[in-house]
């Protein structure tokens, strides 16, 4: 097993970094967050490629991390308002994002805490927390587990699970951002999603509760085409795209194929969830270096996080992400390299 001391938090809890191998691929995960910090996969000459964005020390993901490679919840994306109702009782969040919503589970959520090393072997790693009844406003002690796992030739699989013994809302989404070759920007790479909607948000980045058809929109990626081309929104791509699942049978479906802009590295997306969270960090700025001493400026990877609908506890005929006692909440995505 390869298991290395990656940092320390500043109240001395020590964070764990995991190697995974398997034939093409090796991951590297540490306990912070359960963060993805590096994913190194083969093109189709055989030389290694680092795929997903990642920072060198935990003092570089404690003042910059982006959610870089993390697994963000108790809910993942927005809840508008900051509040919370089940069963006819409100709930006040943690409002950390514009002082008046939630975002990605609160001020400290699963992203950025440390999580216990429950299992380990050559080719995964399983990482498990406990959320206190009342973090971040949220109802119920929530057990969660998460499973970064590589498999040849080169796929990366992740399995997250929760479990409740109150009421509670729980949308767990890795937030890896992928960049498949040495470009500084994504802007070339190709992308097709089997999306044939989407839903609209307000000025916040909230749901308005429609769902709309992408055709004649700047979310039109049904027959794939660069980022770059067609008309890019003005504040850059941070949309929930409704994935085409209907008819399907449950389980992993390939919703998403990402190339790199040579066309010799491809990234195909297999989900279990109902919609893909589309993010392409038009504003990012990383004062310090990243994997290879690589820089992060704007649009320097692509976040693709599978995901239940933002805001769903707020709109009654999104996928449901209530949790309660006795359910598992699972969600399964694989991320596969041609």
């Amino acid at each position: 097993m390869d298991r290395s001391l990656f940092g320390t938090m500043p109240d001395g809890t020590p964070v764990h970094e995991v190697t995974l191998r398997a034939d093409g691929i090796v991951a590297r995960v540490i306990t912070w967050g359960a963060v993805l910090r590096d994913l190194e996969v083969r093109d189709r000459r055989g030389a290694a490629r680092h795929v997903v964005l990642g920072l060198n020390t935990i003092e570089d993901y404690l003042a910059h991390s982006r959610n870089f490679g993390a697994i963000c919840g108790r809910v993942a994306n927005r809840i508008a308002r900051a509040s919370l109702t089940i069963d006819g009782r409100t709930f006040a969040l943690t409002p950390n994002f514009r002082d008046r919503h939630t975002l990605h589970g609160g001020t400290i959520g699963f992203s950025r805490r440390v999580w216990r090393l429950a299992e380990q072997t050559r080719d995964a790693v399983t990482l498990a927390l406990v959320s206190p009844d009342g973090e971040e406003g949220f109802p119920g002690t929530v057990e969660a587990q998460c499973t970064w796992r590589v498999e040849p030739p080169g796929t990366l699989r992740i399995i997250l699970t929760a479990r409740t013994d109150a009421a509670t809302a729980v949308n767990l989404a890795p937030h890896p951002y992928f960049v498949l070759d040495d470009a500084p920007t994504i802007d070339r790479h190709r992308l097709a999603v089997a999306a044939d909607l989407y839903t609209p948000t307000d000025e916040d980045g909230i749901p308005t509760g429609e769902i709309r058809s992408v055709a004649d929109t700047p979310y039109d990626f049904r027959a794939g085409r660069r980022l770059s081309d067609g008309a890019v929104p003005a504040a850059g791509y941070d949309v929930n795209l409704v994935l085409r699942r209907a008819g399907a049978p449950p389980g992993l479906l390939r919703v998403a194929t990402l190339e790199s802009g040579a066309g010799d590295l491809a990234l195909a997306v297999l989900t279990t969830e109902p919609g893909l969270q589309l993010y392409d960090a038009p504003t990012l700025d990383i004062p310090v270096p990243g994997i290879g001493g690589r820089r992060y400026g704007p649009r320097a990877g692509l976040a693709i996080e599978p995901q239940r609908f933002p805001d769903a506890p707020n709109h009654a005929h999104f996928p449901s992400v209530i949790l309660r006692p006795g359910e598992v909440s699972r969600q399964e995505s694989a991320f596969v390299f041609t």
